[in-house]
């Protein structure tokens, strides 16, 4: 399909965020490489303007289908692109393609994947080639987002796995503000750990207090290396990263749900006492 810089898929609307947010008067969030629309749509739920972009658009939830590595090579060197649309106000969270900086990718320069144990040192080397090239371009496109992000004022979270090696862990300036080891403590079906760079702002510290809907667990190393359930995100842990992180004034309300709560047990305890 044509990429549309005017027009998202899903419904037509206009993708100036200066025009969206007169109209709606929402703060927008722009999901980049992501297409599930799990993240977007529970933004949706907490009253933001959210859309998202991908080259792909296999769940229906795509609203901009383009070549997001462009778009960022075209921000950077001052040409026109989606990120003359995006205002301070809002918050980009990019879901930045992980295949080359995870720990496989490793196995496989190393000669040492599956794949790759009856090859001999000439394929092996020559593959080592074709990964170079990839890691190299997806270094740059994920730094120059990031320049973007410092430059324009944007707020920006990046997303990707905690498993070690892990390339930029290693090899980049930046340092993830979240770690999280398990995502099912915050009801996702996978362990996965995945860490969070956050660019502009810090993240929140609120307070979750409801206990998570029970969700069936599954082993992340058991999907075939290129399914896409791998990449896929609960929507429960979307909600309760956005209220955690995100959302604001949610630290204070807790904690006054939760001395509530304290005074209610300590006059509990007073009556019992008498």
């Amino acid at each position: 399909m044509e990429k549309s810089l005017d027009k998202p898929i899903a419904d037509g609307k206009a993708l100036t965020n200066k025009q969206t947010n007169k109209q709606t008067n929402k703060q927008t969030v722009h999901c980049l490489f992501e297409q599930s629309g799990t993240f977007k749509n529970e933004f949706i739920k907490f009253g933001f303007a959210a859309y998202d972009y991908d080259i792909l658009n296999n769940y229906g939830q795509t609203d901009y289908q383009i070549d997001l590595f462009a778009e960022i090579e075209n921000g950077y060197s001052g040409k026109p692109s989606i990120f003359d649309r995006i205002a301070e106000t809002d918050l980009i969270m990019a879901f930045f393609p992980c295949t080359r900086f995870e720990c496989q990718c490793s196995m496989n320069f190393r000669g040492d994947g599956s794949q790759m144990l009856k090859w001999d040192d000439e394929k092996k080397l020559k593959y080592d080639l074709f990964l170079f090239d990839g890691l190299s371009k997806n270094y740059k496109a994920i730094t120059k987002m990031a320049l973007i992000a410092i430059k324009r004022n944007f707020k920006l979270i990046i997303e990707n796995p905690a498993n070690k090696p892990h390339f930029l862990t290693s090899y980049w300036a930046l340092k993830p503000k979240i770690i999280d080891k398990d995502r099912r403590l915050d009801g996702d079906r996978q362990r996965k750990p995945t860490q969070y760079w956050f660019i502009g702002f810090d993240p929140k510290q609120n307070f979750v207090m409801e206990a998570t809907e029970y969700t069936q667990s599954r082993r992340h190393e058991s999907l075939p290396p290129n399914s896409p359930l791998r990449s896929e995100i609960h929507p429960q842990y979307a909600n309760r990263f956005i209220r955690r992180y995100i959302l604001d004034g949610q630290e204070e309300e807790t904690k006054d749900d939760q001395i509530n709560i304290f005074d209610f047990l300590k006059g509990e305890n007073n009556e019992t006492d008498d």
